[in-house]
């Protein structure tokens, strides 16, 4: 039996702290989603606020399962690094800047996989989370 090919995940924030809280809690919302590979990506190597070509490179690495990696980012610099980490071929076949929220985002993004959903359906899902109203 072959194991299912999931679109992985990979969170990258400023913060190592965040990003780890929003994959937890990303995960748990999530239910069923202990096989979505999912990685945050945060701050430097040194633990410091600011974010990582190397720790961003290797998270993707990390999750990369065959069907493509979506990458949610905070804002800022994070944003600039993956688009240069990207136009550089510096990530995965078929890694993407997912447009989104951050929390909300990553959330739908993690269900949205635990399905087996593609990295389309993902990236959708993600997207949508745009719309989340809370009043």
């Amino acid at each position: 039996m072959s194991e299912a090919k999931l679109v992985g995940i990979v969170l990258v924030s400023h913060s190592a702290e965040v990003a780890a809280s929003v994959v937890a809690l990303a995960k748990g919302l999530a239910g069923g989603a202990a096989a979505v590979p999912v990685a945050p990506a945060g701050g430097t190597e040194g633990g410091g606020l600011g974010t990582s070509a190397e720790l961003i490179s290797a998270a993707a690495a990390s999750v990369d399962r065959g069907a493509g990696v979506a990458v949610l980012t905070d804002l800022g610099s994070a944003v600039l690094t993956v688009k240069a980490l990207l136009a550089e071929d510096e990530l995965p076949e078929d890694t993407r800047l997912v447009d989104a929220p951050f929390l909300e985002g990553a959330v739908a993004a993690v269900v949205t996989a635990s399905t087996g959903a593609d990295l389309a359906a993902v990236e959708a899902a993600a997207t949508e989370a745009y719309d989340y109203r809370k009043v």
